[in-house]
């Protein structure tokens, strides 16, 4: 069963995406870690932030080093101390968070969120799905979650093949493979079932830990096809039928670590219907999973139905329309009366159901 969080760690969990969201928004030279240096070129001096991203040294070439840079480099301490205050100010959020009852991810998964994060998976239009989304919404909801739901190793990221990124302050992809690579956590390629198609998953050798790639299926085939490179990420990643419902309405959202990350999330009736959609898609041999989905479904829908239940008839209205989509839910729904009645009491009465 979900229980609530304390009003105070609510509060502070809205302040922590106030804060990532504003930190987003500058991204200012003072937002990156380096140094001025300088290179003498036939006798003359030229000026070069060097800085590291993903655990790799670059420098950006500023021009020949004179006033104007002097002037730029004082402005670049001073933004540089602001921002340190400001990650010091996240940081003891986080630390508040965990302590008050809000629902963690667990280090590991954190580290690959957060340098996929300043990679600019999300920037380019990626949403986190899959259980890690599942517990984040939990503290978007103000709630925490029955804890057998929240156990996962994978993290699942989604994203449309024709993704456009929103306020890029910069340009290229984000390249997961490379970032992934830089982290030296040991991530390697798995092997697809078909040796001709590209790899959409990534696993730490010896360990649980994978980073699993997603997009919409095209058409109205049950398997999608096979895997699709999104030039935005440089990878390939397995498409599935009604993701792109998930990728429509993305929330704002934040990982609790060490540090804060911002996150795309799913509408959280969304994920609650297409989690119904997921168990029914699922077949024998994944019974545990489709049990997991309807047990995460169940726990969203009994909140929402409570808080915010013209969420889910929203919801409702944007799923109907789509082919096989409401016979597909209502094969869930018989299952979920099995395993949570009050969750399924909860849906028949917010949903104009069978």
């Amino acid at each position: 069963m979900a229980e609530r969080l304390p009003l105070d760690v609510q509060t502070l969990y809205a302040e922590l995406i106030e804060h990532l969201t504003a930190l987003e928004a500058q991204r200012t030279l003072g937002s990156l870690r380096g140094t001025f240096v300088a290179k003498e070129v036939k006798g003359r001096r030229y000026a070069y932030l060097q800085y590291s991203v993903a655990g790799a040294k670059k420098q950006a070439y500023l021009g020949p080093y004179d006033e104007t840079i002097e002037r730029l480099a004082k402005r670049y301490l001073a933004e540089r101390d602001e921002a340190r205050a400001e990650h010091a100010d996240v940081e003891r959020l986080c630390a508040m968070l965990r302590r008050g009852g809000a629902i963690p991810t667990d280090p590991s998964a954190a580290r690959v969120l957060e340098a996929l994060a300043h990679s600019g998976v999300f920037r380019l239009g990626g949403m986190l799905v899959g259980t890690h989304a599942f517990a984040v919404l939990g503290n978007v909801l103000g709630v925490h979650w029955d804890r057998a739901a929240l156990r996962t190793q994978d993290i699942d990221l989604a994203a449309a093949a024709d993704a456009v990124a929103l306020a890029m302050p910069d340009s290229g992809a984000a390249d997961i493979p490379l970032a992934l690579e830089r982290l030296k956590m040991g991530f390697l390629p798995v092997p697809p079932f078909n040796p001709r198609d590209p790899s959409t998953s990534f696993r730490v050798r010896k360990s649980l830990l994978r980073v699993d790639l997603l997009t919409p299926a095209r058409g109205q085939d049950a398997s999608g096809g096979g895997a699709v490179f999104l030039p935005q990420w440089n990878a390939a990643a397995t498409p599935l039928r009604y993701l792109d419902y998930l990728l429509e309405e993305p929330v704002r959202a934040a990982i609790v670590g060490h540090t804060g990350v911002l996150v795309n999330a799913p509408a959280p009736a969304r994920l609650a219907l297409h989690k119904l959609l997921t168990a029914s898609e699922r077949d024998a041999g994944h019974a545990a999973k489709a049990e997991k989905d309807l047990a995460q479904a169940g726990q969203l829908i009994r909140v929402l139905a409570a808080d915010r239940r013209g969420d889910l008839e929203l919801a409702w209205e944007a799923l109907a329309p789509r082919p096989g989509a409401a016979k597909r839910l209502q094969a869930s729904v018989g299952r979920l009366r099995g395993l949570d009645p009050e969750g399924h009491a909860a849906l028949a009465e917010a949903l104009p159901l069978k």
